[in-house]
């Protein structure tokens, strides 16, 4: 038996790689080879051929951003003449469109604004969940939960147990980037730090709130970056509490560079190619075997790419997106409404099932 397969072996097991292994597959071993084993580990967890997704929609509570992450083209500084603060009459009716399209969750992107604190959520979220008592709040993210704490000068616990009680019902995995300091301090210089991160995301995991991780990768980052990224957030999930739910999934993304300060200022393109991103894909399924789905970002990386990441370990292809600002705007172009996200998914020879952000399904056909 060789190296890489004692490594298949283990990782098929669900025995935790080291990092020394995690790098030897990563580097050398043949992708088609990569593909069959988080294939089958992705069966271990995932047996059949259902493969989820989500209606939701992406809203900006606002575009005033404190971070000046250099792959945003969104956000605007405090005080421009192009920021905004979206209206209650704006979310009505952007959420009865939601439900009109068969959705009934929201994934409320924040921004870190200085003069946003807690209490302008609390109410924010009330005054949605009393006009929507149906709506689900996928909302926020551990940047803007580590933000609200410092504003507040209270922990992050309290933070959760304030935002959670006035309506928020998961938390998004928003703003990890690469959880390596070196390229955070780069890429977001303002943005919370690697550990801040997963401290917010162990204290959910403590109050059992629902949440998701992500990575956007394909920039100034190493290999071996990306391999401590996937590390921290096993590391995390080992450390929720017997009966939370943890990390329900990982989304790997990519760096979307068009017209970007790391595009324009520093010439970073990015360099994920086609299969590159399926090698990653099969790298989350092996290396985050405490995790029990794993997202194909069809968005960044387009429909044909996606289907393919169904046979490296992906069992998920997200959300049809009925708006999306902030990766649109550095170039991101793909598109899907419920019929052509369930035709790709059936096209790539599995079945289409509707699910929540708990990855409960929603419906027994579709």
């Amino acid at each position: 038996m060789t190296k890489l397969d004692k490594i298949y072996k283990k990782a098929i097991d669900l025995d935790f790689l080291n990092f020394n292994e995690a790098m030897l597959i990563y580097q050398s071993a043949p992708l088609g080879q990569l593909m069959l084993v988080a294939n089958q580990i992705r069966k271990i967890h995932k047996p059949g051929v259902d493969v989820g997704w989500i209606i939701d929609r992406n809203v900006n509570i606002t575009n005033v951003c404190l971070s000046q992450c250099k792959f945003c083209n969104y956000y605007r500084k405090y005080g421009s003449d192009e920021a905004y603060i979206t209206t209650i009459e704006e979310y009505k009716e952007k959420i009865e469109e939601l439900f009109l399209l068969g959705g009934n969750q929201l994934l409320l992107q924040g921004g870190l604004h200085p003069r946003l604190k807690t209490d302008f959520y609390e109410n924010l979220f009330g005054e949605l969940k009393k006009l929507f008592p149906q709506l689900k709040l996928h909302a926020l993210g551990p940047a803007e939960i580590v933000h609200l704490s410092k504003l507040d000068k209270i922990s992050y616990s309290e933070v959760l147990i304030r935002l959670t009680k006035a309506g928020l019902d998961s938390l998004p995995g928003a703003g990890a980037e690469i959880l390596v300091d070196r390229v955070r301090k780069i890429i977001s210089p303002n943005k919370c730090s690697a550990q801040e991160w997963l401290d917010v995301m162990h204290e959910a995991h403590k109050l059992n709130i629902t949440t998701s991780a992500t990575m956007m990768f394909g920039h100034i980052e190493t290999v071996e970056e990306r391999i401590q990224h996937l590390f921290e957030i096993r590391n995390t999930q080992a450390r929720k509490p017997i009966g939370s739910v943890g990390f329900t999934t990982f989304i790997p993304w990519t760096f979307q560079d068009d017209e970007t300060v790391l595009q324009t200022e520093s010439g970073i393109n990015n360099s994920v190619t086609g299969n590159d991103y399926i090698r990653m894909i099969a790298m989350c399924r092996i290396i985050l075997s405490n995790i029990q789905n794993i997202q194909a970002s069809w968005l960044t990386v387009g429909k044909n790419i996606g289907q393919v990441c169904l046979h490296a370990g992906a069992n998920d292809f997200g959300s049809i997106m009925i708006e999306e600002n902030v990766v649109s705007s550095a170039g991101a172009s793909y598109k899907f409404d419920a019929a052509g996200i369930q035709h790709a998914i059936k096209e790539a020879g599995f079945n289409p099932r509707r699910r929540n952000q708990k990855y409960e399904w929603l419906d027994s056909q579709n």
